[in-house]
């Protein structure tokens, strides 16, 4: 599957929460929601906006923060990979997305 064909399989993932918006960035995409993005997709990986309390539940459970390099520093941001069974759960998919959501809000 093509980083376009995940990225845009993800209308169908998040149907349930509501309407996204995909926009090309980072070498991947920024996903929308009326105006504010809660994740990104790079490399066929989705990254949700998190809080401290997700960010833990996440790491408890194995998943990583989003990081990248840059000027030999490892950065980490305040997204981390999407649990695996939102693709299989609309229900957990809209969970997910609403908390997600709900951090990208309170970071602004």
């Amino acid at each position: 599957m093509s980083a376009n064909q995940f990225a845009n399989s993800l209308h169908d993932v998040f149907s349930g929460f509501g309407s996204i918006q995909l926009k090309r960035m980072f070498g991947g995409y920024g996903v929308f929601h009326l105006g504010k993005m809660f994740a990104l997709v790079v490399s066929d990986q989705l990254y949700i906006k998190v809080d401290a309390g997700m960010k833990q539940a996440l790491e408890e459970r194995g998943y990583s923060p989003f990081t990248y390099v840059r000027q030999g520093k490892t950065i980490a941001l305040s997204y981390m990979e999407a649990p695996e069974d939102i693709y299989d759960d609309p229900d957990d998919a809209r969970d997910w997305a609403r908390q997600a959501y709900a951090a990208a809000l309170k970071s602004s």
